[in-house]
């Protein structure tokens, strides 16, 4: 299960690409309508969005090639782009190795088997991308810190991962020989079976999205139905200027019962929650699921809403995705036709209603009405029915928000969320590792009991999700790269030595001898100094090491600073600040040959000095 939450967060980053493709094809086909009615392409406008049109086909034709890419940055330790170079090594290697030249020469009997041939024809798929992103990112985890010996040793390190990268792909290329043929006949009996069932189909498909949304496998289902992988393909073919008359199934149907239950139907649904909040919490639940409903509205992400009840209320999060496939049926029997390349917002909804495949857009009004009407007055009998608990029902949850929440934004909002996130996970320490995906936090925890959600929550969190051991979840919505951003600085081994410094031990050890090279750290300091500093107030020392301050000697130098009652500036290049400030002391930009001034004011002055003075001279 962690590897597969892995796996469909590092999806995210390729699908996160196909916005500009939507954006660049919607204008393209405004621009220039002779590229899907037929006729010449003449005059600056239409050459213009025929260029647009080509620009944006690009992507949906190379798609599998930005999977391949993605999840091998996605899927590797620190997003490192090692692992996206092995990737495509990797992809290189099993599509030249399975085209099908090649096969009907390994295989002769082969040419004779046209569903197998058909089978390798396809075989330039997202799923072959994502298997070698897979290959690629576990080459470089596992490999990336291999030693050779002396006369390999060029090839050691993150040299050698795109080398077992390729060995890997040529057995996994022996493995799909054998394989593929059987696992793209049961994805192809899946596709073609929901097609069959025409807009029932195209209802189940939304119903088991929306049910596959807490587990993150969503993405695997969608990989069937959106993309080539199959032959089917709906957002692929539809953003290539396709339609129905090209394709084996009425092209869209698989996207736009979307648009009216997220542009529409999310709103109905928060504000059924919301009347059913008694007063005084109302303003709590009212940041969460209006904040929500206007994501959901312009740009289609519903996750903040989504992750607000689903572990409140189980049995409405089933009957929310049950209305999904219940709107969708609907949707498509009435002809309307839309896509996305993002989500079903409104700003794909109208990039999309210029393209060919597009039909009947203008019945976003009374679907949406009718689905904000349906998902309203479901969700209000449903939750006065059985007093099902949503935010603002929940006792402990609604506390939690009262709390003190903040919004992000100007104000330093983010790094404010991030500290209360933080106290929420129980410190830097209790956290192991730091990602996100387009609305959530995923991180890997320590110890699950220093855990407390009602913090968590107060920061604004939508939810919380432990879908493992040490896996833990926070719902922030489209903002989370910004929080995550924050909170990887407040983990970082500079800023944790920052806001907990090291003890120091009280006892004196000696200074090195003169002309000793030991590197000096502040446990080795003698804090006590007679001599020269005692009664002075500052130093001027120039740096001779070659990379001046940068992060370790400026938290070092806190450090130090921190153990005494006095206050300290630094001095450098005509700026000034505390000592007591990792990022002061990197801003003065004190490189190799400037002259610092350290200043002290307080009954500890002549020891801190003397501390840094002894320092600074055996490590700068």
């Amino acid at each position: 299960m962690k590897f597969l939450q892995k796996l469909g967060k590092a999806l995210m980053l390729p699908v996160s690409v196909l916005p500009i493709c939507g954006l660049l094809m919607g204008l393209g086909y405004c621009l220039c309508p002779a590229a899907m009615q037929g006729g010449a392409i003449s005059g600056a406008p239409a050459q213009i969005g025929f260029f647009l049109i080509r620009a944006g086909g690009a992507l949906i034709d190379h798609i599998a090639w930005l999977f391949a890419i993605g999840v091998g940055v996605g899927m590797s330790e620190n997003n490192d782009g090692t692992g996206a170079l092995a990737a495509l090594v990797s992809w290189l290697m099993i599509i030249t190795l399975l085209n099908p030249e090649t096969v009907r020469t390994l295989i002769p009997s082969a040419a004779e088997d046209s569903s197998r041939i058909l089978a390798f024809q396809k075989i330039e798929n997202p799923f072959i991308g994502i298997l070698a992103g897979i290959i690629g990112s576990f080459c470089y985890n596992r490999f990336h810190r291999t030693k050779l010996p002396a006369w390999l040793s060029f090839f050691s390190g993150k040299r050698a991962v795109a080398i077992v990268a390729g060995v890997v792909s040529v057995a996994a290329a022996f493995v799909l020989l054998l394989v593929w043929p059987l696992a793209f006949s049961g994805l192809t009996a899946l596709g073609r079976g929901i097609e069959g069932l025409g807009p029932a189909g195209a209802g189940l498909y939304a119903f088991l999205n929306r049910l596959l949304i807490p587990f993150g496998l969503h993405h695997a289902l969608n990989n069937v139905f959106w993309f080539d992988t199959i032959g089917l393909g709906d957002l692929a073919h539809f953003w290539a200027g396709q339609t129905s008359a090209d394709v084996t199934w009425s092209l869209g149907m698989y996207m736009s019962g979307f648009f009216p239950c997220m542009m529409f139907g999310v709103p109905g649904a928060a504000l059924a929650m919301l009347r059913s909040v008694k007063t005084g919490r109302k303003k709590a639940a009212a940041g969460i699921l209006l904040s929500g409903a206007v994501c959901a509205f312009v740009c289609g992400v519903t996750e903040p809403f989504e992750f607000s009840f689903m572990f409140l209320s189980p049995l409405l999060y089933l009957v929310y995705a049950l209305l999904y496939g219940l709107v969708t049926f609907v949707t498509v029997l009435t002809g309307f036709r839309a896509g996305f390349s993002f989500s079903a917002g409104v700003t794909d909804l109208v990039f999309s209603a210029s393209l060919p495949a597009a039909a009947r857009t203008w019945l976003i009004l009374p679907l949406g009405l009718a689905s904000f009407v349906l998902f309203y007055a479901v969700f209000r009998f449903m939750i006065a029915r059985w007093k099902l608990k949503t935010p603002g029902q929940d006792e402990d949850h609604s506390r939690a928000q009262e709390g003190p929440a903040v919004s992000a934004g100007a104000g330093g909002g983010y790094a404010d969320q991030a500290r209360i996130l933080l106290r929420g996970l129980g410190g830097a320490e209790n956290i192991l590792s730091i990602d996100n995906c387009i609305t959530r936090l995923r991180l890997e925890i320590k110890d699950m009991g220093k855990v407390d959600e009602n913090v968590i929550r107060s920061s604004g969190a939508a939810g919380v999700i432990r879908p493992g051991k040490n896996a833990l979840q926070v719902v922030i919505g489209t903002t989370v790269q910004f929080v995550a951003d924050e909170l990887k600085r407040l983990c970082s081994p500079g800023r944790k030595n920052e806001e907990k410094p090291a003890a120091v031990p009280e006892s004196s050890v000696g200074i090195p001898a003169s002309g000793t090279h030991r590197r000096v750290t502040p446990g080795d300091l003698i804090f006590d100094l007679p001599g020269s500093l005692a009664g002075e107030d500052h130093f001027t020392y120039t740096i001779a090491g070659r990379t001046g301050i940068h992060a370790r000697p400026a938290a070092e130098i806190v450090r130090i600073v921190k153990r005494y009652g006095c206050e300290v500036t630094a001095e450098a290049r005509g700026k000034s600040c505390s000592a007591a400030s990792v990022t002061g002391l990197m801003g003065l930009g004190a490189a190799e040959g400037t002259e610092i001034t350290f200043r002290a004011s307080g009954p500890d002055s002549g020891p801190a000095l003397s501390a840094i003075r002894q320092y600074v001279k055996e490590n700068l």
